[in-house]
């Protein structure tokens, strides 16, 4: 399965100077739409996460090692408001995805089943829809692939920058990040993944006690 994508950086000057005016507006909002994904395994970024990244591009934290989770709650795509901390006591599964991101549909299939899977063992997922300024690309596309969790509609990439330093790179969709039953970061993705690689970063959590 494709790890990733990310969008071409142009070498010509004048598109260089017509994208550095239209993406003026903050050096971070810009990097992330400079660019639309990257290879997995890679980095988020400088900061002390005490991650260790395996040969599959999966980067985990021991227990007791984790940083907190951000403060995500926002709109969902449906309408609703959904504040994550809600989830607290349940292992949360957060997907970043968009609808333009061909890796992302390579891997709904994979997240449409093991969360209808795992419904019933304290997992909860939720998506991150990012870079959609509308919500119907990415209605059409949770229809298409079968996704029935939440998905909160962060068109701007704001909730990606609440990240903690090192843990989320704003730059690589789609990306996977499992919070445990504190809600602490235990895992990480940047990379499209299959259904035995996503269950790689769940079940150790899952028989976490």
């Amino acid at each position: 399965m494709s790890a990733a994508c990310r969008a071409p950086h142009s070498t010509n000057r004048s598109r260089s100077r017509s994208r550095a005016a239209l993406l003026g507006a903050g050096a971070a909002v810009a990097a992330l739409t400079l660019s639309a994904c990257g290879s997995g395994g890679t980095s988020g970024g400088s900061g002390n996460t005490n991650f260790v990244t395996g040969s599959d591009g999966i980067a985990t934290a021991g227990k007791g090692e984790r940083q907190d989770g951000p403060k995500l709650e926002g709109e969902t795509l449906t309408g609703k408001h959904l504040d994550v901390a809600d989830y607290k006591g349940k292992i949360v599964v957060l997907n970043v995805w968009g609808s333009w991101c061909s890796p992302c549909r390579a891997e709904a299939p994979n997240f449409a089943k093991v969360s209808k899977d795992l419904k019933g063992k304290g997992v909860q997922f939720v998506g991150i829809n990012t870079r959609d300024p509308q919500k119907g690309p990415a209605l059409t596309f949770e229809k298409e692939w079968k996704i029935s969790y939440p998905s909160l509609h962060d068109p701007m990439g704001k909730l990606m920058l609440r990240f903690p330093k090192g843990t989320m790179n704003p730059k690589f969709i789609p990306s996977t990040i499992v919070l445990d039953r504190e809600g602490k970061i235990a895992a990480r993705s940047q990379q499209a993944l299959n259904e035995e690689k996503l269950r790689k970063m769940i079940d150790p959590l899952i028989a976490e006690k």
